[in-house]
């Protein structure tokens, strides 16, 4: 996200994509020269969504600081900047197109669900024109305890709004502060929303609902094959799991990636001790040194919970999409890397497995050699996986 007051950068809500405080008329994005504030902006936010995207937005290279944070500090903000005010001063090219960023884009927040003083918001992208249009709901990652709305996938972004879909990006409740029972009430809630509200307020078909997320994002988007009524359409579960309570989650992991942070357990718990929050810019403390404790521990489940994994496991299981696959489930599309160490590869057999048993229309996708995003992986396979994603979901969508 564009830094805020207080980095010494301008302002989000200064940016002409954007429309006042994040909450006003569809602001538009022109077709202008390159160097006008709107695209410059355009840039900046694109560039702020793919650090965010690293790692879904779990934690950065940097120890114990999770990429949200990041993304509010003066030193880096000052690189980003810089950086690109020099490529457009010297007159490089910098294609917007090739970070994703498409032309005649409208973006608009709205407050789908109050809980007290609590406003949950979503983010809903479409082209700037009165046409109804298919609808892509994506579900953000960071680990049930960290991320936002706007970390939308920069590729899922531009295939869909390029291919004429409205894009709606859920606020949810974030653990540990609120509890997994009410994390998955609001993604319900938010669907409902969707269904009932979404054709009057920006113009979308949601007879049809297609769902895509990440880590767990991808989680999420899975639970919805089975807690949303009535079902979405088709679900994309990019490097996603089923499961919640296996030893990959519920016992200390070994993996470095797991063990940047060594904040004392006393300092920890108070990155998460205040009230609840449904984005982790509004959260004080530092969620991703939380997340690492959590996983140095083998504590995660219980934590976002509040059961004993060992001792309570079938009360997660409502909450468990590899416990509940029948026939009436979705079509889905799974994607994963074979080198994922923050979400083993397993997790998406397992799921596939329940798939074939039910005879579920899907698909698991392996990236060789990916780490957790896919990194590591062949590019062009990438590529290839990123492309089947939209069509799996546009042949679909469209009753093919």
């Amino acid at each position: 996200m564009i830094p805020s007051n207080g980095t010494g950068f301008p302002l989000r809500y200064n940016i002409n994509y954007f429309s006042p405080h994040g909450t006003g008329p569809w602001a538009k994005q022109k077709k202008k020269s390159f160097i006008d504030q709107g695209k410059f902006g355009n840039i900046i936010e694109s560039i702020y969504e793919k650090l965010e995207i690293i790692q879904e937005g779990l934690f950065s290279p940097v120890k114990g600081i999770e990429v949200n944070d990041m993304m509010h500090a003066s030193k880096l903000g000052r690189i980003v900047y810089g950086v690109i005010g020099c490529l457009v001063l010297l007159g490089l090219p910098v294609n917007p197109d090739s970070i994703g960023i498409a032309d005649e884009v409208r973006m608009q927040t709205y407050t789908y669900k109050r809980v007290g003083d609590l406003e949950i918001k979503a983010n809903v992208y479409r082209a700037d024109d009165e046409k109804v249009r298919p609808v892509v709901v994506w579900i953000h990652g960071g680990a049930l305890i960290m991320g936002g709305r706007n970390g939308v996938n920069g590729r899922v972004k531009k295939m869909f709004l390029d291919a004429g879909y409205a894009i709606v990006s859920i606020d949810y409740r974030l653990a540990p502060e609120t509890k997994l029972p009410a994390i998955i009430e609001d993604v319900e809630d938010a669907f409902e929303w969707v269904r009932e509200k979404g054709p009057e307020l920006f113009g979308i078909d949601s007879s049809k609902i297609a769902v895509l997320g990440g880590s767990a994002g991808g989680y999420l988007t899975l639970t919805t094959g089975h807690r949303v009524k009535p079902r979405p359409t088709v679900l994309v579960a990019f490097w996603g799991y089923g499961d919640l309570i296996g030893d990959w989650y519920s016992k200390p992991s070994p993996h470095p990636r797991h063990q940047r942070s060594k904040m004392p357990e006393d300092q920890v718990r108070k990155q998460v001790s205040g009230p609840a929050i449904a984005n982790s810019k509004d959260r004080n403390g530092n969620g991703g040194a939380f997340y690492q404790f959590c996983r140095q521990r083998g504590i995660w489940p219980k934590e976002v919970s509040g059961w004993d994994p060992h001792k309570e496991a079938k009360k997660y299981y409502p909450y468990m999409p590899v416990k509940n696959v029948t026939k009436q489930y979705p079509a889905t599309l799974l994607i994963h890397g074979t080198n994922d160490t923050d979400v083993p590869y397993e997790q998406s057999v397992m799921m596939a497995n329940q798939f074939k048993k039910f005879h579920i229309d899907h698909e698991l996708v392996t990236i060789a050699g990916g780490e957790h995003g896919l990194a590591g992986g062949d590019p062009k396979k990438i590529d290839q996986a990123y492309k089947k994603a939209f069509q799996f979901v546009h042949q679909r969508m469209a009753g093919k």
